[in-house]
C-alpha cells in the first residue's frame, strides 16, 4: 500500500495552506518540518497510526479498532478532498489556484473558506458522530473523538500543529525543526520513552520529588 494519499495538485495546495498556519519567517515553519509529509502518511491508510513501542514501525490494527480507523480516516480524507476544492474555488474568484496566489491573498481565502457553511455541514458532522462514536475510546496522537467534528480549516490548522510537533518517526518535524524552535530537545526514539529511560519532569516541574514521599528513600 503507497504511504501518501493526496494526488500532486492536493498536495501543492494542503502544503501552501500549511505554510501559512505556521509560516517561515525569523524562524523555520511547516514547510521546513515536512507537515504535509506527516498529514499525507496519516491519510495514507490506518498503517501508520501508532508507533510500535519499540520505535521501529508501528502497531498493525485489526478487528475494531481497524475498522473504526478506517471509518475515521474516510471521513477526514473526504474532508480535505472536499476542501482543497474549496480552496480552489474561492482563489478563482481572486484569479487563479490557491498555491498561485501570494500570502495575503491566501490568508484571506482560508478565512473564506473557514466561515461556516450552514446546516448542511452541521448535519454532515452530526452523521460522522452517530457513525464512529460507538468505537472503543483509546488516547492517541489524532485526538480521534474530535477531528472527525471538526470543519475542514480547523482540521488542517490541528493536523499542521501535529506534523510540526510531534515526533518525527510519524512523518513530520523533519530533523527535529518543531522542537528546536521551543527550545524541546526531545528523545533520541520513542523506544526510549516506552521503556521509561527519557522524562519530560524537568519541563514541568522544578521539584522532582513526588508530594508526600518527601524523605523518604
Amino acid at each position: 500500500m503507497s504511504d501518501t494519499f493526496f494526488d500532486q495538485h492536493q498536495r501543492a495546495t494542503i502544503a501552501a495552506a500549511m505554510a501559512r498556519m505556521i509560516p517561515t519567517d525569523d524562524t523555520p515553519g511547516a514547510t521546513e518540518a515536512g507537515t504535509i509529509d506527516f498529514l499525507d502518511r496519516y491519510l495514507s491508510g490506518p498503517g501508520s497510526i501508532y508507533a510500535a513501542p519499540d520505535g521501529d514501525g508501528f502497531e498493525v490494527l485489526t478487528g475494531r479498532r481497524l475498522d473504526a480507523w478506517t471509518q475515521r480516516l474516510e471521513v477526514v480524507r473526504a474532508r480535505y478532498v472536499a476542501g482543497v476544492l474549496a480552496l480552489d474555488a474561492a482563489a478563482q474568484r481572486r484569479g487563479g489556484r490557491f498555491v498561485d496566489l501570494d500570502d495575503d491573498e491566501q490568508d484571506e481565502v482560508l478565512r473564506e473558506v473557514e466561515r461556516p457553511q450552514g446546516r448542511e455541514q452541521e448535519a454532515d458532522a452530526a452523521r460522522a458522530k452517530v457513525a464512529l462514536y460507538g468505537a472503543p475510546v483509546e488516547a492517541a496522537l489524532q485526538q480521534t473523538s474530535a477531528e472527525v467534528d471538526l470543519g475542514f480549516v480547523p482540521l488542517l490548522a490541528l493536523h499542521t500543529r501535529q506534523g510540526f510537533y510531534a515526533d518525527p518517526v510519524y512523518g513530520g518535524n523533519r530533523d527535529h525543526v518543531g522542537w528546536k524552535v521551543i527550545g524541546f530537545p526531545g528523545p533520541a526514539s520513542l523506544a526510549e520513552v516506552h521503556q521509561g529511560r527519557y522524562t519530560t519532569i524537568d519541563y514541568f516541574a522544578e521539584d522532582r520529588t513526588h508530594p508526600g514521599t518527601e524523605g523518604l528513600s
